[in-house]
């Protein structure tokens, strides 16, 4: 969910819109224009059921974003990194980059969303006592009113990582002291919830509702998969802990002259070698770094003309890690920068470098011998 249309920032976090929430916004302007609130206000102008329905989507839109930001807000408060908000198909997205540090701020962070929500479907159900006599201002008031507490209710369901399997996850936590034991029973429940909506979804289809059991199918799915990556996430999180970058990189890279043509870099080094960076060397002195984003920058055609020089990024330009670093941030940084690997920086001087590879090799390590 990295990608999307940037709609600015609320607290230094950025705000984001994914494309497929065009479809979802469409598609519930068009069922209230279309059915909703021709039913239930018959008389108002049919040219105006469109209007209420976009602005009522808007600000259903509007809705999620301030669910999402009651969870950034309680998580920059316990201060825990947030890397941005997506408004996406099926709602929205905070993504928490850290597991909180006690199951007390794990269960805050989670009764955030669903407290905005149940207050502003509180808000509009005051609204649609005050204009119920104008069926132009009670349409959207009363719609947002039930979605907004429909949305509390779905994400309070018992299911990992929907708020409500993160609050069970708090309680296990809490009751456990293990957060490993947590996530696991809140994992399964998050994919028993995921399985009843597939259930129900195929049901649905069977009498002959076929749009509304697709879609609870899909939903289903979507959850399954989510369950399933937030519990490996948070496994991964807990298998790092304590590790730092030192303790993984590579202390031996390759290193090439500023004249080296990039075809005999590929050739020796990174096809025959596996190397995938090299310190650019001069006169025993580092100059810079090539990386294979650099190299692949370059049209294939014109390695052989073109010297390590020419594309190196500057010794003083690289953003790398610092030894002490926590592995797990380590690896959230390259990730952001959308990095194979960076080099490990000791003041100024290049000490090691870290990849993805590396990361990946260390666990399959601590697999082998059962740690």
């Amino acid at each position: 969910m990295g990608s999307g249309i940037s709609l600015g920032r609320v607290w230094n976090v950025p705000i984001k819109l994914h494309a497929s929430w065009f479809l979802i916004v469409g598609l519930i302007t068009w069922s209230l224009a279309s059915g909703y609130f021709p039913a239930a206000y018959p008389n108002i102008n049919p040219l105006l059921y469109w209007a209420l329905g976009a602005v009522t989507a808007l600000l259903f839109a509007a809705s999620v974003l301030l669910h999402e930001l009651g969870h950034v807000a309680l998580a920059l408060r316990e201060r825990i990194p947030v890397r941005g908000v997506t408004l996406f198909i099926f709602g929205g997205v905070a993504q928490i980059t850290e597991e909180p540090k006690s199951a007390g701020a794990e269960f805050r962070v989670a009764i955030a969303g669903p407290l905005v929500s149940l207050a502003l479907a509180g808000l509009f159900g005051l609204l649609y006592m005050l204009d119920r006599a104008v069926p132009f201002l009670a349409a959207p008031s009363e719609y947002l009113m039930r979605i907004n507490f429909m949305l509390a209710a779905f994400n309070m369901i018992p299911g990992f990582p929907l708020d409500g399997g993160r609050v069970l996850r708090a309680a296990i936590w809490k009751f456990t002291g293990s957060l490993p034991k947590a996530t696991r029973v809140a994992s399964i429940s998050g994919q028993i919830v995921a399985f009843g909506f597939i259930a129900f979804g195929v049901l649905t289809i069977m009498n002959g509702n076929l749009f509304n059991g697709l879609w609870l199918a899909f939903i289903g799915w979507f959850l399954q998969n989510a369950a399933i990556s937030a519990y490996h996430h948070s496994a991964l999180e807990h298998s790092l802990a304590g590790v730092t970058v030192s303790q993984v990189m590579k202390r031996d890279f390759g290193q090439v002259t500023p004249l080296t043509p990039l075809k005999q870099i590929v050739d020796e080094g990174v096809l025959a070698g596996g190397q995938r960076s090299f310190l650019v060397v001069e006169d025993g002195q580092p100059r810079g770094l090539v990386t294979l984003e650099n190299i692949a920058s370059v049209p294939q055609r014109l390695w052989p003309f073109t010297t390590a020089r020419q594309v190196m990024t500057p010794l003083e330009r690289v953003e790398g890690l610092t030894p002490y670093m926590e592995l797990m941030a380590a690896l959230q940084k390259l990730e952001l920068a959308n990095q194979a690997a960076m080099p490990v920086l000791y003041g100024s001087q290049l000490v090691g470098m870290l990849s993805r590879d590396d990361v990946l090799r260390y666990l399959r390590i601590r697999t082998q011998l059962g740690v």
